[in-house]
């Protein structure tokens, strides 16, 4: 699992008939600050993730990726390698909150 930031969708008209219907997040995965450890920076990296929950742009998430994308009974037979899994809340390194939600 990996937690990433929604920074956008992605619309795409023509695509397998699995996919129809499925709403498509741009998605940014974040890491603790390896020097500081009191805040998350990016990963310098994008992805193409399906979401599950209803999330919008803005909201942190959990998101997982290979085979396990398609473990959730809403992806078993999709053909994506990136799903949103979870709305994240609030992250606590080292007893300091690094992310709140609120």
């Amino acid at each position: 699992m990996f937690l990433a930031k929604v920074i956008g969708s992605l619309v795409s008209t023509q695509k397998v008939d699995t996919l129809r219907g499925h709403k498509l997040l741009m998605v940014e995965p974040y890491r603790v600050d390896a020097k500081k450890r009191t805040e998350l920076v990016s990963a310098g990296r994008t992805f193409v993730a399906v979401d599950t929950l209803g999330v919008g742009e803005g909201d942190m998430v959990l998101i997982t990726q290979g085979s396990s994308a398609r473990l959730t009974p809403e992806t078993k037979n999709l053909p994506i390698d990136t799903v949103v899994i979870g709305i994240v809340d609030r992250v606590v390194v080292e007893q300091s909150t690094v992310f709140d939600q609120s």
